[in-house]
């Protein structure tokens, strides 16, 4: 299948690259390489082009032929959302829709959506299900939530095909080492703690000591980028039969930071400074999901589940590129 990535050349989307081609299908990247990276895509086919302009997508859709649209062209820092929500309601919203109506005008109906376990806020009780309530805390978490919306009423009233896959703690890298996680700023925890241990930054910041968990610190569902990435292609494969999917993509393991911590120690063989500092306004104490629906409906599992696991590619593609696609 010929497939549209928007934000091919960003951390999750570069990897779904990898797993589109190895099962034959023919992806080409639209990013306009703002967080993302040219170098992350490889040989693939970019074009470069902002989803803010819809003559720009109609014209990729059209020339590339496209037959299905993954999309992971988003801004995705929960902090930068709260100072700067207007950013993050025109192009997770805004953006989508234009991409939306151009797909309707090219006549392209399936398409996947990268979601967030962000739509569900502060959870009532864990592990969270797909039927949880929706109540999103912070601007992030409420732009993804009015996508879900959107497609949801294109596929009432358009007959949009898609799927709709919320992912918990996105984490690792490539298991060959050719690509892997490069943000700027950097806000995800395993990466943070190993620039800590590569001698990058003086120190790692613990953001409240006193949760209601075993260790004090909060409990998280790391999953690997390549098990999400997988479950993209799933799902993409199964449009046809399957016209509207929503589904967690999640681990069910549970990992505190002091956990995530002491893991990159061993990993590394290196030690590091901790800095204990306050809970972050909206930080909740647990977020664990339950996998069970997307495993009874596409079979998908996550083969790399143990932080241990995650953390080894990780530091695989840290140690060797220190700076990123920068050392690529």
């Amino acid at each position: 299948m010929r497939v549209l990535v928007t934000g091919g050349a960003g951390y999750v989307g570069s990897h779904a690259l990898l797993v589109l081609r190895q099962s034959e299908h023919e992806p080409v990247v639209f990013d306009n390489l703002s967080e993302g990276h040219a170098r992350a895509v490889g040989d693939c086919p970019l074009i470069r082009g902002d989803l803010a302009d819809e003559s720009q997508v109609l014209a990729a859709l059209g020339d590339t032929g496209a037959e299905a649209v993954m999309h992971f062209a988003a801004s995705a820092y929960v902090g930068e959302s709260m100072t700067d929500p207007e950013k993050y309601y025109t192009n997770n919203v805004v953006n989508t829709l234009n991409l939306l109506r151009a797909m309707r005008r090219a006549r392209v109906n399936r398409f996947v959506f990268s979601s967030s376990c962000t739509i569900y806020g502060v959870p009532a009780r864990v592990p969270i299900t797909e039927d949880s309530p929706i109540d999103a805390v912070n601007p992030y978490g409420r732009t993804k939530a009015a996508v879900e919306g959107m497609l949801a009423d294109y596929a009432s009233a358009y007959g949009l095909r898609y799927a709709s896959l919320r992912y918990f703690n996105a984490a690792g890298a490539a298991l060959d080492g050719s690509i892997g996680e490069d943000h700027e700023p950097e806000t995800h925890l395993i990466p943070l703690v190993i620039f800590a241990a590569l001698g990058k930054r003086d120190s790692v910041s613990i953001f409240g000591t006193d949760y209601p968990t075993p260790d004090g610190t909060c409990v998280r569902d790391f999953v690997h980028v390549m098990d999400l990435a997988s479950a993209h292609v799933l799902a993409l494969e199964a449009l046809d039969e399957r016209p509207v999917m929503v589904y967690n993509l999640s681990t069910g393991w549970q990992h505190s930071v002091r956990e995530v911590i002491e893991v990159v120690r061993g990993v590394s063989g290196r030690d590091f400074r901790i800095v204990e500092a306050p809970r972050r306004p909206g930080d909740p104490p647990v977020l664990v999901g339950s996998y069970d629906r997307i495993a009874r409906g596409l079979g998908w599992e996550p083969r790399l589940p143990d932080v241990g696991q995650i953390v080894r590619t990780a530091w695989a593609w840290h140690s060797a590129h220190p700076n990123g696609f920068g050392d690529a």
